[in-house]
């Protein structure tokens, strides 16, 4: 093998702290981004955010304003009466009021209720009925035994266990049997909410209808559907009619009774804490044009701070001079890599709306089929760019606030050769379903059939997959006879 030395010329790509900084931008949210910005701001001195660095110009103005007019009163012929000061004597002493007086703000009381879960509920009531120390005991594994329904998660001779093992802990010789644990159950019961502790559906609902007063219309019919209460579930209506007795009138004014009571008592207690999303851009038409704009908001307007950087020597070859040109140079990237996010984002957004106009116009139903290559041709960028772009960034419109990802979907071929959004024909399918005879709904072959009137070819397997994506139940299980 012979050795020999030479030249190749080769392109490569190579991630320079900077791009990579830019790429790490690009994919974060509104709040990543503010977080980010947050600790630039906290590590580098040469970055400021505009709006605090105006306030303390405008303070520092008022300062030299002040100064420069004592000074030229010092300085006259004669001293006025009254110099200007810093502090007036009633900034120092405030008059106090006497008993008699009033107040100057008015003291309110703070009536903030905090939010009680469903196990605090319940113990705050057991804690009031007069439960002898076993009693008590049983019903306090009973609330650790509820889910966040209000069900009872367990079965009465886990419970019973349980408390035989804590009674036997305490050093109690006594023995519980499955009836205690079922009479201190009956009690919780009827606590409010009614319902509560229930094993499943059918009881929670026959101990709602026995807590309502005995004149209560449809009272007795309501009770003896829940007897029959596999057949009301699987909507056997003729069934259930011949086993109960009760013709279609009385049928329909049980369910409406049934309907009104509470299927999941416990669910009012479930702490639900609002997920608010701050939207990235925003549209909006004027003049039958739809305009597309950053959220003005959430833009960072962020600069270097003039009075380091005059700091800086170009000769000066010391550490600390060294340090804040390094520093200058990091602030320089990280405004310009924000400006590069902004300038993306917006270009990516306005090619989105051009292609889904039709969407902004008439709803979901426009929606056109799009995929990530499409608008990473159209704007010359990288398709993982794009799905960085679009990855946690909301777009508010008229309709609505959406997620970038949610106008990207696969297609669907057409009788005429064209293609048609998945998400328009999930639309399409939605609407359909509400606007059937509720007595002769719509199957997934009558539905395919009726999409293929309006030009949209698809299977009945597909129907049935985007039928169960909107979680609407089968043409039988939509059936109501009554």
């Amino acid at each position: 093998m012979k050795l020999s030395v030479g030249l190749r010329v080769a392109n490569s790509l190579s991630l320079t702290p900077q791009l990579q900084q830019a790429i790490r931008l690009l994919q974060l949210s509104s709040l990543e981004l503010e977080q980010e910005i947050q600790i630039q701001l906290d590590s580098n001195p040469l970055l400021e955010k505009i709006e605090e660095q105006t306030d303390i110009e405008n303070l520092a103005i008022l300062k030299d304003q002040d100064v420069k007019d004592l000074t030229n009163e010092l300085n006259a012929d004669h001293l006025p009466d009254d110099l200007p000061v810093d502090t007036d004597w009633d900034d120092v002493y405030t008059h106090q009021p006497t008993s008699l007086g009033t107040s100057e703000f008015e003291e309110r009381e703070d009536n903030r209720q905090g939010h009680l879960s469903l196990k605090e509920h319940m113990l705050e009531q057991i804690n009031l009925l007069h439960f002898s120390i076993v009693d008590n005991l049983i019903a306090h594994c009973i609330v650790d035994s509820l889910d966040h329904k209000g069900f009872l998660d367990c079965e009465i001779s886990e419970i019973t266990q349980s408390v035989q093992h804590l009674l036997q802990s305490m050093d109690y010789d006594e023995v519980i049997e499955d009836d205690e644990v079922l009479v201190v159950l009956k009690h919780i019961q009827r606590l409010d909410p009614v319902g509560i502790g229930a094993r499943n559906l059918a009881e929670c609902l026959m101990v709602q209808l026995e807590s309502l007063p005995s004149f209560t219309v449809n009272r007795k019919e309501a009770t003896l559907l829940l007897q029959h209460y596999e057949l009301l579930i699987s909507n056997e209506l003729p069934k259930l009619i011949k086993q109960t007795g009760l013709n279609t009138e009385q049928l329909k004014g049980a369910v409406e009774l049934l309907k009104t009571l509470k299927a999941h008592p416990g669910l009012k207690f479930e702490d639900r804490d609002s997920d608010y999303q701050i939207p990235d851009v925003v549209v909006s038409k004027k003049n039958e044009h739809w305009f597309v704009q950053l959220n003005p908001d959430i833009m960072p307007k962020l600069r270097v701070n003039s009075f380091y950087a005059s700091m800086i020597k170009r000769a000066d070859q010391s550490d600390d001079n060294q340090y804040l040109r390094n520093q200058m140079l990091e602030a320089k990237n990280f405004i310009k890599s924000v400006d590069e996010r902004h300038k993306t984002l917006l270009k990516v957004a306005t090619c989105i709306v051009k292609h889904q106009r039709a969407f902004f116009e008439i709803g979901p139903e426009g929606m056109k089929p799009l995929v990530l290559r499409d608008i990473a041709e159209e704007v010359e960028l990288h398709e993982s760019t794009v799905s960085r772009v679009t990855t946690n960034k909301f777009l508010l419109t008229p309709r609505g606030l959406y997620e970038l990802k949610y106008f990207f979907s696969s297609h669907v071929g057409t009788t005429s050769g064209g293609e048609a959004s998945s998400t328009a024909i999930r639309a399409k399918i939605k609407k359909l379903v509400a606007e059937e005879n509720a007595r002769k709904p719509l199957s997934d072959n009558v539905i395919a059939n009726l999409l293929k009137d309006e030009g949209i070819d698809v299977a009945r397997r597909t129907v049935a997959k985007y039928r169960e994506s909107l979680h609407i139940p089968s043409s039988s299980e939509r059936k109501v006879l009554i």
